[in-house]
């Protein structure tokens, strides 16, 4: 029996189709990925806005006063939905190339990830890199703000045998 490095999943073409395993979980798709835009953050806040000034309408026009605290939490969460729509400017391309010029080695491989920091929820990319040996000796994980591009913070480390 031939022993492997390391183990990986692996699914049969025929199970993939069989079972219809989705598009963007297949490994061998080579199609450029789009982040979801914020702009929904936008839009969501713009219709809490509006169903809270509806319910000041319905108070104003003999509906029961007790609806204003409704309308307070939408008006609240309205706010903070157009607050946290912030315009991703830096993609996945632009935050891989900062983080390869961020860390003190040669890169070989790299992924990122968006996530979202704060109360506001602010796009920050997470870039992990590698350095190009094989196997490779080095690794870093380099934070570049989604918004402006700016590294917010760095991690870099030897990789352990």
């Amino acid at each position: 029996m031939v022993k492997r490095g390391r183990s990986r999943i692996e699914i049969p073409g025929e199970v993939a189709h069989r079972e219809a395993v989705p598009e963007d979980l297949d490994a061998a798709q080579r199609q450029p990925y789009a982040i979801p835009s914020t702009r929904r953050r936008r839009t969501a806040g713009w219709v809490h806005l509006a169903s809270a000034a509806l319910v000041v309408v319905l108070v104003a026009t003999g509906a029961a006063p007790a609806l204003l605290a409704g309308g307070g939490i939408l008006a609240g969460l309205g706010v903070w939905c157009l607050a946290s729509a912030w315009r991703i400017a830096v993609l996945d391309p632009a935050a891989l190339d900062t983080a390869g010029r961020e860390v003190s080695f040669t890169v070989g491989h790299a992924s990122a990830a968006v996530s979202f920091d704060g109360w506001r929820a602010r796009p920050v990319w997470n870039v992990l890199v590698f350095s190009a040996d094989e196997p490779p000796t080095r690794r870093a994980l380099v934070r570049v703000d989604a918004v402006d591009g700016h590294v917010v913070e760095k991690y870099e480390e030897a990789v352990g045998s």
